[in-house]
């Protein structure tokens, strides 16, 4: 059987909506990502490789990205940085495929939702671990506080994706279709302007897998010309700070909406 083009594909695998949606859709995927996933949809599409099996190799590739920082230095950093490209890959590939087999299901869903999780905590996880210098490379000993500072970040990540899901848990434990998008704009116009400058400087980002993992590439050029660990304990105390506030106010957002009526 020959290989679809990439012209052929993109209607099918890309229908009106995918590269618009504006909380589901990454930034990066309509940047570049949803681009080069096409061309390795098309050699995938016919082969025996199920969309679920592309499901676990993306959570594995997220959960490496993590397991890597632990290797000391700018390597390290690089390595979880393209680890987590890898994984954007995956996440667009393993949705192109269903679509094109008709293969969606539910369970491609659930699989997809735990594994942004997984990938995107153990990223946190692992940078919280590289700031407390296991290896005693700039220490005569372990710093565990920051091992702890990132488990918290990892922690405001997973409660910030979880607070989005549990919308529509929520409605459709009460009979109610899912959420649209016009319905997060909050009902007071305060918090509404509020949520928009929030919006603007997108700060709440950092948390998620790509940005966080160019952050951590950024420190740690930063800590290479240093010769220390000062902006990597600096940027996941940041991205703490971050996860816990956007956590709250994030909730503050959902329950000011019209999204759970």
């Amino acid at each position: 059987m020959s290989k679809p083009s990439v012209a052929e594909l993109r209607p099918v695998v890309h229908p009106a909506g995918v590269k618009d949606r504006r909380s589901g859709e990454h930034w990066a995927g309509r940047l570049y990502m949803r681009e080069i996933s096409l061309r390795w949809t098309r050699h995938l599409v016919n082969t025996r490789v199920s969309p679920n099996q592309l499901t676990y190799l993306m959570v594995l590739a997220g959960v490496a990205a993590g397991a890597v920082l632990l290797v000391p230095g700018l390597v390290g950093a690089v390595l979880a940085a393209l680890l987590i490209q890898l994984y954007l890959l995956l996440d667009c590939v393993d949705g192109e495929v269903a679509r094109w087999r008709g293969q969606t299901s539910i369970t491609g869903v659930y699989l997809d939702r735990v594994g942004h999780y997984l990938a995107e905590a153990a990223l946190l996880v692992g940078f919280g671990v590289r700031a407390a210098d296991v290896f005693g490379q700039h220490e005569s000993s372990a710093n565990w506080l920051w091992a702890f500072v990132g488990t918290v970040a990892a922690l405001g990540a997973i409660l910030i994706k979880a607070e989005t899901d549990l919308v529509d848990v929520a409605r459709a434990r009460s009979g109610l279709a899912a959420v649209k998008d016009e319905a997060a704009t909050p009902r007071s116009s305060g918090l509404a302007v509020a949520r928009r400058a929030a919006a603007a400087l997108k700060f709440h980002r950092l948390v998620g897998g790509v940005e966080a993992s160019l952050l951590i590439l950024a420190v740690a050029v930063l800590d290479l010309v240093d010769g220390g660990l000062f902006f990597t304990r600096l940027g996941v105390a940041v991205l703490a700070a971050i996860a816990v506030l956007q956590t709250l106010l994030h909730l503050v957002s959902i329950l000011a909406s019209s999204r759970l009526r």
